[in-house]
């Protein structure tokens, strides 16, 4: 049982060098300059046309998981890919590195809205 305790603490540590925390500050000042604000407004709650949905307060595991598809749609991967297809998506996520992705998802769920609920 040590053994098993010893290599899963070791998995941990390897895995956790492997991960990087978001920066929400990158994140806000890539909102900001990569064209999102232009549709889903500079609070990312008010959009600018109902059909925009609002980003403030949403899951960023949810908000990264939209964009990943929204960059395989524009790269025309097979719909058994998980794609999401949009023409403007298309030529926005052509502007973001994974980095952006990150951050940008990251910093959205820290913005207060009606989506949002934090724990107490």
């Amino acid at each position: 049982m040590k053994r098993v305790n010893v290599m899963l603490s070791g998995m941990v540590l390897a895995l956790s060098g492997t991960v990087h925390a978001a920066d929400l500050m990158a994140g806000k000042a890539a909102f900001e300059t990569k064209g999102c604000v232009a549709c889903h407004g500079t609070d990312a709650a008010t959009s600018v046309a109902p059909m925009y949905p609002i980003l403030a307060g949403q899951h960023d595991d949810y908000l990264k998981h939209a964009l990943m598809a929204y960059v395989r749609g524009a790269r025309n991967a097979p719909p058994s890919a998980n794609i999401r297809k949009n023409p403007i998506m298309a030529l926005q996520v052509q502007n973001l590195t994974p980095a952006d992705i990150d951050n940008i998802s990251a910093w959205l769920a820290t913005l207060p809205s009606v989506l949002s609920h934090r724990r107490q």
